[in-house]
């Protein structure tokens, strides 16, 4: 989030002596991981999981902008988390750019542990339901906990954030299409890596 330095009543040669050399300006916050799950796979689908995207960047200063979860939903009239966040650029709290385009966000990101961080820029110690181009599975398999309406029986598609794993094959470590959860309640989430939160973009 930017920070907006006022220099009233001060002369150009005072500030300029003030300020020294000139210091780079940080980036908006416009990606986060939420500091909050919800109730495992059940967001209350898309519109869900955004409300609690737009709930928690407005809690840390940044709801002037409209958030999206990145996530796809599956079946007829499917949706690709890619097509949901805008263009970029994406900056996390602390200001640092994981990618500057839709096309860099799904190719090589600067998307790390040290630079995924939650809203308030702490460092997680997801779940996207997306291939690994951001566009929704098909086929008959859940990847997407009902379309995130459902805590029990079911399955998320979820990525690993920090790329670490027991299995280092590809696409194991990716960001966000690494392997399905055993179901989409909090326990079975946890067991299969996840803490049932998830991605969220400025999409303006």
């Amino acid at each position: 989030m930017a920070i907006r330095l006022t220099a009233a009543l001060m002369g150009a040669a005072a500030l300029a002596c003030l300020a020294g050399p000139a210091a780079a300006q940080q980036a908006p916050m416009g990606f986060f991981i939420t500091s909050a799950p919800l109730d495992g796979g059940n967001l209350g689908g898309l519109a869900g999981a955004d409300r609690h995207c737009q709930a928690l960047a407005a809690a840390a200063g940044a709801g002037n902008r409209t958030w999206r979860a990145y996530l796809s939903t599956q079946g007829a009239g499917a949706v690709n988390a890619r097509d949901r966040i805008g263009s970029g650029p994406w900056a996390n709290a602390r200001g640092v750019v994981i990618a500057a385009s839709v096309a860099e966000l799904h190719g090589t990101n600067n998307l790390t542990k040290q630079t995924a961080l939650t809203e308030t820029g702490a460092v997680v110690n997801g779940r996207t339901g997306s291939q690994a181009d951001g566009t929704a599975f098909t086929g008959d398999a859940d990847r997407t906990c009902g379309n995130w309406t459902k805590n029990g029986e079911g399955s998320a598609m979820v990525g690993h954030h920090d790329r670490m794993g027991l299995n280092t094959e590809p696409p194991a470590l990716s960001w966000n299409t690494s392997h399905p959860s055993r179901g989409c309640d909090m326990p079975s989430l946890r067991a299969t890596g996840g803490d049932g939160r998830f991605y969220c973009f400025a999409a303006n």
